[in-house]
């Protein structure tokens, strides 16, 4: 690696520590800002737990700030990194010398190549086993959370339902599950039966739900009810707290997300998980194309038009963000031949934002 290698990479790691440190630290702030009352629902257990459990929570939950930052916080760093080369003149000495300015935004590209590398690893591998934490609200804490879950679908295309799920004892209380089975040659399901309980606690050797006082009634005519100590699901308590709601699923890895779309929910739930599995895909691409877009305007040697410079670039990244959001929106929605076509909108911000970087890199000024 060259000198001026070293010096552009270390310039953009120090931007990026900064950026990352600013943008997800105010991000923490505003939450805590607006959420402050939440936490301190629990002033009785003292300072030092109410403390603990504000740690905690944001510790947790840096891990989403990132995902969702990461393109911006690579963008500032770049800002930050030319921004101060150019004040400095550095690089009109760099051309001077008969170095192209596009040797220069190489390290750059390199670094955020690794650090989008970074972001994948943890959209798919470190976000994904903390998703049951991260849905715990503000005013819950560590391990005591309860919630009601209303129709989660699981494997055997049964239905569970409850109106507490307690955390910590990982029980069911007053658990229904609509039995149903998928019928031949067709997308329906028809409900064979209803199974009941007063409690269904998770049993971590076998893998299934003991139930108390179990009693399975069949939709058949002259059917009594049947006594059952057990359901085999492949629901597990880590799963409810993420399944209750589709925002959640945000959380899950690709092949988690593939999983639920090969079980066959609904239209509408199948369209939002093949949605989500595609842009698990792109918005690592985005973020950078998002980079390839303000690169080359960021790159000027006149210290005077630095600040247009900076200015042209965050609207281009804004046009860009904004873009991947009202795609995001539009996703699940029927919008063009009456059909919902979520790969569309998942690559179009890519097919439209690609071709502008590259004809701002052919036009750069070197």
């Amino acid at each position: 690696m060259k000198i001026l290698d070293k010096y552009v990479a270390k310039s953009f790691m120090t931007g990026y520590a900064i950026a990352f440190c600013v943008l997800v630290g105010l991000r923490i702030i505003i939450d805590l800002f607006v959420n402050i009352d939440e936490f301190t629902e629990h002033a009785d257990l003292g300072t030092f737990a109410v403390f603990r459990n504000i740690l905690s929570y944001y510790v947790l939950h840096t891990t989403l700030y990132f995902r969702d930052f990461a393109g911006m916080i690579t963008v500032v760093a770049a800002s930050f990194s030319f921004g101060r080369m150019v004040r400095n003149s550095e690089l009109v000495a760099v051309m001077a010398s008969g170095v192209s300015l596009k040797r220069v935004i190489a390290p750059i590209i390199i670094l955020s190549l690794l650090l989008t590398g970074l972001l994948v690893i943890d959209q798919e591998l470190i976000i994904p086993p903390l998703a049951d934490k991260l849905v715990r609200g503000q005013d819950a804490l560590p391990g005591q959370e309860t919630y009601n879950v209303w129709f989660i679908a699981d494997a055997n295309g049964s239905l569970v339902c409850t109106q507490k799920f307690d955390v910590k004892t990982s029980t069911m209380y007053k658990p229904t599950i609509i039995i149903r089975k998928k019928m031949p040659d067709s997308a329906s399901w028809k409900v064979t039966g209803q199974l009941k309980a007063d409690t269904g606690v998770y049993n971590i050797k076998t893998k299934k739900w003991d139930l108390a006082n179990g009693q399975f009634v069949s939709t058949g005519f002259n059917m009594g009810p049947e006594a059952k100590d057990f359901y085999a699901s492949d629901i597990t308590p880590r799963d409810i707290p993420v399944r209750r709601r589709a925002g959640h699923k945000t959380l899950l890895s690709w092949p988690q997300l593939a999983a639920l779309a090969a079980q066959g929910p609904k239209v509408k739930d199948l369209a939002q998980l093949f949605s989500q599995m595609h842009f698990h895909i792109t918005e690592p691409i985005i973020n950078l194309v998002m980079l390839m877009v303000c690169l080359p305007i960021l790159v000027c040697r006149d210290p005077k038009s630095m600040k247009s410079a900076v200015m042209i670039s965050f609207a281009a990244t804004t046009a860009c963000f904004i873009t991947t959001f009202v795609c995001k929106m539009l996703a699940t929605e029927v919008v063009f031949f009456d059909k919902v076509i979520p790969e569309l909108w998942a690559w179009l911000p890519i097919f439209i934002f690609l071709p502008v970087a590259f004809i701002e890199l052919d036009s750069m000024k070197t």
